[in-house]
């Protein structure tokens, strides 16, 4: 039983903790209610909130696109659409813009979504997630410039210091063609040849690669690569045509040099069958392929968890080699990135990095990607009309079509 004065002291306590509490409530509101810049409740609402995309603008060039992104606070955003048809993805990519109008730009992952969703018979496929990946670049970019900070830092930060590139002095990789079913020791021998040249151009410390570029058929491939164990591969790239994975798997046992896929893997939904198949020693994925920085984080952690690292393909101008980067920067199992500086036709691309002579890249600097896009000559360039590169791709001697 309480005492009547143990219920006294107790009510007493109760009065004066209420007091306390209404005291504490005034005071509260009236902090909140205080227009001081320092108070963090006065500075707690998304600064972003009032921006809203009002312009996308697609410029084809050079068998690429050049996407621009504008916003009603005049903050703008680039990105780069590679490897497809570039006047039909320039119209695509306007299509697009219709799900992206008046919508807030720092909402990346919720405009990836309502782009790749916004049609079940689109959903993946190349001309979705290639024209995808400049608009998700673009986005990265504006949501960087508006912060002030480069996109490697909104992804968590860099987990490495610099980026391993190639070519260089001391990373090559060569490639093939269009090849028959089956070698002849001759077939066999060119390419060998090849290959051991790379060995003696980078030394023993030095990395050499090889491309199949999915043009050797199994037999063929299977050949090759007995015949260039002794020069000691990172990697064979590309292995076979995608579609089959019992064709990776019969690649596999048969082939004791690590396998690097994904290439045209385009998304999460393509890379996870390679991995729990075990037929993926590397992946190199394309940022520009495999809908953009947002996805390419994705497949990483992805292959993280399978301990199969990252070995970026890249072949677009230096735009789409800065998101790459920035991406490539921020994810902890990576191992080496493909660069061609030749491919950037000369000042459209303003960027904010650069490879030293070991073949490191520093990270890019300055808020979004980093990069700045001269107009007048991208205007100009893209005057001039480029012809389509498959007509020369994929031909056997007696005529016939080859995979490439």
């Amino acid at each position: 039983m309480t005492s009547r004065r143990e219920l006294l002291t107790c009510l007493g306590s109760f009065t004066a903790g209420c007091v306390a509490a209404n005291a504490f409530q005034g005071n509260l509101e009236e902090v909140i209610a205080a227009d001081d810049p320092k108070n963090p409740a006065a500075n707690v609402g998304d600064r972003s909130s009032s921006i809203k995309l009002t312009k996308l603008t697609a410029t084809p060039m050079q068998r690429k696109v050049f996407l621009k992104l504008e916003t009603n606070l005049g903050v703008t955003g680039w990105g780069e659409i590679d490897q497809l048809e570039m006047y039909a993805a320039a119209t695509l990519a306007r299509s697009m813009f219709e799900l992206l109008e008046g919508e807030n730009p720092t909402r990346i992952e919720y405009l990836w979504q309502k782009i790749y969703r916004a049609h079940r018979d689109m959903r993946g496929g190349p001309f979705m997630t290639h024209t995808l990946a400049g608009i998700d670049m673009a986005l990265w970019d504006i949501t960087g410039k508006l912060w002030n900070t480069p996109v490697h830092r909104l992804l968590g930060g860099p987990a490495r210091d610099k980026v391993l590139m190639y070519p260089s002095a001391k990373a090559v990789k060569v490639g093939i063609g269009a090849m028959p079913f089956s070698g002849t020791p001759q077939q066999i021998e060119q390419h060998v040849k090849s290959v051991e040249g790379a060995r003696k151009q980078v030394g023993p410390d030095g990395i050499v690669m090889f491309d199949a570029h999915c043009a050797m058929p199994p037999p063929f491939l299977i050949q090759f690569a007995s015949a260039i164990k002794p020069y000691d591969l990172l990697y064979i790239e590309e292995p076979a045509v995608p579609g089959n994975i019992e064709v990776f798997k019969r690649l596999k046992q048969h082939i004791s040099i690590p396998l690097a896929v994904g290439e045209q893997a385009r998304t999460i939904w393509d890379v996870i069958t390679y991995l729990q198949e075990g037929v993926a020693d590397i992946l190199q994925v394309d940022c520009a392929h495999t809908g953009g920085i947002t996805q390419m984080k994705k497949i990483a952690t992805l292959g993280e968890a399978y301990h199969v690292p990252l070995a970026p393909h890249c072949i677009t101008t230096d735009l789409g080699a800065s998101a790459s980067l920035h991406a490539s920067a921020a994810i902890p199992y990576f191992l080496i990135h493909e660069y061609y500086p030749g491919i950037t036709p000369v000042g459209l691309v303003k960027k904010s990095w650069s490879v030293d002579k070991d073949g490191y890249a520093s990270l890019p600097e300055g808020p979004g990607l980093g990069c700045e896009i001269d107009e007048a000559v991208l205007a100009e360039i893209a005057k001039k009309p480029s012809p389509p590169e498959w007509p020369t791709r994929g031909r056997l001697p007696d005529g016939s079509i080859a995979d490439y």
